[in-house]
């Protein structure tokens, strides 16, 4: 009970801008509670349409195997259901690469959107807290100049203890938010190694089939 009476107090004492801190921190973890589920997903159903579709491309099942990425909604399922739709258009490995390359590109925008609004977040915690400080500390200031000479003292260090309440606020605000930001970017990049990888494996599988088929034809012929 006193660990949470302390709470209470130090939120209290703090001033007008304890709440705004409070605001921010909230919309700061739920945004890194979205993302990362959202990243936790992705990385499950990007892993679940690797396991499916390369097997298939590598037995030279690519009908299959399209059919199977296109009706996939991870990137990875994307990426491969583009690559042989080019494919089919251009058997050209320079073709087929930047037609990837397009669904990479596409794909990395919503693996880090909202993820930079974190360190954004952060950095006005810190603030809105430094901002506490002060407007605080003129107010203390402005009393402590009215008061009895003898008072003074005390007074003086009584406001100002309430006044660092919301620079100490800002920073458990702040430090938290900064730390989630570097693990969700730090998700955000492994994930699109991952998407890369398979693309490069697709990418390598699908030349290597229309180099058979070149050879299989000139061998017949």
């Amino acid at each position: 009970m006193n660990v949470y009476t302390s709470i209470v107090s130090f939120f209290q004492e703090g001033g007008a801008f304890m709440f705004p801190i409070a605001l921010v921190l909230m919309i700061g973890l739920a945004i890194a509670v979205e993302r990362w589920i959202f990243l936790k997903r992705a990385y499950q159903s990007n892993r679940a349409a690797y396991s499916e579709l390369l097997p298939l491309m590598n037995e030279n099942k690519f009908d299959q195997a399209e059919q199977a990425a296109q009706s996939g909604n991870s990137a990875i399922s994307r990426l491969i259901s583009v690559g042989l739709d080019t494919m089919r258009a251009s058997p050209r490995r320079d073709d087929i690469h930047a037609a990837m390359q397009e669904g990479v590109m596409e794909s990395i925008p919503r693996l880090s959107k909202r993820t930079n609004y974190l360190s954004i977040l952060a950095n006005v915690s810190t603030l809105l807290g430094l901002l506490g400080t002060i407007i605080g500390l003129i107010a203390a200031f402005t009393a402590v100049a009215n008061a009895d000479p003898a008072d003074k003292a005390t007074l003086l260090s009584q406001s100002i203890s309430v006044a660092m309440n919301t620079t100490a606020f800002g920073l458990i605000a702040a430090i938290p938010l900064l730390l989630i930001h570097s693990l969700l970017q730090n998700k955000t990049l492994e994930i699109v190694e991952s998407i890369e990888m398979a693309g490069v494996k697709a990418l390598n599988t699908i030349v290597r089939s229309n180099r058979r088929s070149v050879n299989t034809r000139a061998s017949d012929a």
